[in-house]
């Protein structure tokens, strides 16, 4: 229960001093008799109505406490809220290339940036998500849907030797836009993550970039390795060896895409920037929501005015009868 006007409450401390005032003044109107002997009252016991002396005054008291509480209008009130959402579509463009398994990530770049991938997921529910793989070439590994258990396993599936090798960037952004061009949602991004430098395919990345501008599509781009030598696996007439490898990441295009299109470009030199990467994009990405409160109040104050009437008048019919004189 609350109150529409609760300083109104305040009112009932001037109970106090009228409390204080009755005691005062019913000190002074004490009767008094003197008498040479009290011995001819003993064994006489007060009548009832001296016990219920005081009765009107307390209905008084109850009476004003309750008007000021009407006064005050006490309330219950029901609220609840109407939430609408519009999520963003997102479409996650990872490099599988075979440089992608270098070690300079733990375990290695790929199953980094798939396990930071799909934490991103799980924490976007009201968003649909696609997946676009790219090496020498690019494919729909699963297309926007809001159904993120089977996008993680899908997601999960990935691994290098998929596709033909190679570095198709602008093909990889091109297969990603292309998912998102027909989409109605107002906020629409890819985010696409690699680590080399576009080699194959027919497109070139910022042609791709400038198609995803024209559709107004926000592109973020993360480079992922670190700088200098990077440890990978290199295949020798011995077998497979690890040996330091150069890294070679086109900073300079990945940055052109992103300024293009409204994004932003990141580096990634190992798996705890890539993971802040990933969280510095969901926090700038955030869908709209929508929230309507409603309230509805239900007035409580008729009982206690009914209940103040019916012990004002008690008292009247008291004073004016039963208690009009007290013996």
């Amino acid at each position: 229960m609350e109150f529409a006007n609760p300083k109104y409450l305040f009112l009932l401390i001037l109970l106090i001093p009228l409390i204080v005032w009755y005691i005062i003044k019913l000190r002074k109107v004490q009767p008094t008799l003197k008498m040479s002997s009290t011995g001819a009252f003993r064994g006489v016991s007060p009548s009832i109505k001296v016990h219920l002396r005081h009765v009107p005054f307390i209905l008084r008291i109850i009476t004003i406490a309750l008007v000021i509480i009407v006064i005050a209008r006490p309330q219950n009130s029901n609220s609840w809220e109407t939430s609408q959402s519009e999520g963003i579509d997102i479409v996650m463009a990872l490099d599988v290339s075979g440089s992608m398994m270098a070690q300079d990530f733990k375990p290695n770049r790929l199953e980094a940036a798939k396990k930071v991938a799909s934490e991103f997921i799980s924490d976007r529910e009201q968003d649909k998500i696609g997946l676009v793989i790219f090496a020498g070439e690019s494919f729909t590994q699963a297309p926007l849907t809001t159904d993120h258990g089977v996008l993680l396993n899908l997601l999960h599936e990935i691994r290098p030797g998929m596709i033909e090798d190679g570095t198709a960037i602008g093909l990889g952004l091109a297969n990603a836009v292309n998912r998102l061009k027909d989409s109605q949602t107002q906020s629409r991004i890819v985010i696409l993550l690699t680590d080399g430098s576009n080699n194959r395919g027919q497109i070139a990345p910022v042609t791709a970039a400038e198609l995803a501008k024209s559709y107004g599509i926000r592109v973020y781009t993360i480079g992922v390795g670190t700088r200098g030598m990077a440890p990978a696996p290199v295949m020798t007439p011995f077998g497979e060896r690890i040996q330091n490898v150069p890294v070679d990441i086109d900073e300079k295009t990945l940055t052109q895409i992103a300024e293009m299109t409204g994004g932003e470009y990141f580096r990634a030199v190992d798996n705890t920037s890539l993971k802040k990467i990933y969280a510095q994009i969901d926090s700038m990405e955030k869908y709209l929501i929508s929230v309507n409160k409603v309230t509805r109040k239900q007035e409580l104050y008729l009982p206690y005015a009914l209940l103040a009437v019916g012990l004002l008048l008690l008292e009247i019919v008291l004073r004016r009868t039963w208690l009009r004189n007290i013996p």
